[in-house]
């Protein structure tokens, strides 16, 4: 008999943690789609990004290492961004890998959007780069399709707007800190040597790419 109790004892106690991990699996995915709801408002419905008044960056299909990264550039203040170190500063370890892994694998279709002559001249500067102007081709780092690998981030359906805003401040608003070195530091003397007419073709080009 003692033997009997014992063992419905195990059972129950193994019932009760089955049934506590169910309940902590199921209050995380609850919690991640709060903030993945979250992210939908200034980023879209599917990741695509946001075309107003202020342009709001493609997270879909980005690379998972990418946006782990900049997510934490953002809280340690490598990246220069009231808004998103809020968000950022909020979120756990764990929830920062989720999202990730939820926005690499959207892939809905891009915007476009840049200007149409410029794709050519962007294509050009995209697959050759700019030697004058000590300028490498993006398809070095970026890939042919613009995708993108680890912590290089996906070019590849980014917003026109996006794209030329964030090279053109690249040295105010990346790579902040020295003690804190962060990978995006390889792309300031890139986006520094580019000039308005080239950055805004680069953009063009790369909004077109699926």
């Amino acid at each position: 008999m003692r033997t009997v109790g014992l063992a419905r004892l195990l059972h129950t106690a193994m019932i009760a943690v089955a049934l506590a991990a169910a309940g902590r699996a199921d209050g995380a995915e609850r919690g991640l789609a709060g903030k993945i709801e979250y992210c939908k408002t200034c980023h879209g419905l599917a990741g695509q990004g946001y075309l107003g008044y202020f342009a709001m960056p493609r997270l879909a299909g980005q690379q998972e290492a990418y946006l782990g990264n900049q997510l934490h550039a953002f809280t340690e203040r490598r990246r220069t961004n009231p808004v998103m170190f809020n968000v950022a500063h909020a979120l756990s370890p764990s929830m920062v890998a989720s999202l990730a892994a939820h926005f690499r694998h959207l892939n809905p279709p891009p915007f476009g959007g840049g200007p149409r002559n410029l794709v050519a001249r962007g294509k050009t500067i995209y697959e050759e780069g700019i030697p004058e102007s000590n300028v490498p081709a993006c398809s070095a780092c970026h890939g042919p399709d613009g995708t993108g690998r680890d912590e290089i981030p996906r070019l590849a359906g980014q917003l026109y707007p996006y794209t030329v805003k964030a090279l053109r401040s690249w040295a105010r608003e990346r790579g902040q800190g020295s003690a804190q070195p962060d990978v995006s530091a390889v792309m300031a003397p890139t986006a520094h040597n580019m000039n308005p007419a080239e950055i805004s073709a680069v953009a063009a080009y790369v909004s077109t790419l699926r």
